[in-house]
């Protein structure tokens, strides 16, 4: 898959953006990551896994801890994408606004 896609699909599940909000906060070790969440932890692990695969944590071992970091560089890809459909559905919009003030407007001279 290419990297836009990977990070869809890692955002799409709402344990995975909890860990992309926590890990905004600084970074943290794997305890700590898993610690919110009443799952095993290798449910943890399978999302961190996705997470890293679409570029949004690295992971750095510094003695016996793992430290997983945000990387939230690939964030500007989404809102790159979601910035071009916003155009779009500004101009249906304003399209939709003109269409509902001219009747408004043939409403008023009748």
């Amino acid at each position: 898959m290419d990297q836009l896609s990977d990070v869809l699909t890692a955002i799409s599940h709402p344990s995975r953006r909890a860990i992309i909000m926590q890990l905004a906060d600084g970074p943290a070790r794997f305890t700590d990551v898993a610690r919110p969440f009443d799952t095993a932890l290798n449910a943890v692990t399978k999302h961190l896994k996705l997470l890293e695969r679409a570029g949004l944590i690295e992971r750095e071992k510094q003695g016996r801890e793992v430290f997983i970091s945000l990387r939230a560089e690939p964030l500007r890809q989404v809102a790159g994408w979601l910035h071009e459909y916003e155009r779009y559905w500004n101009q249906h919009l304003d399209e939709f606004e003109q269409h509902f003030r001219s009747k408004t407007n043939n409403r008023e001279e009748k």
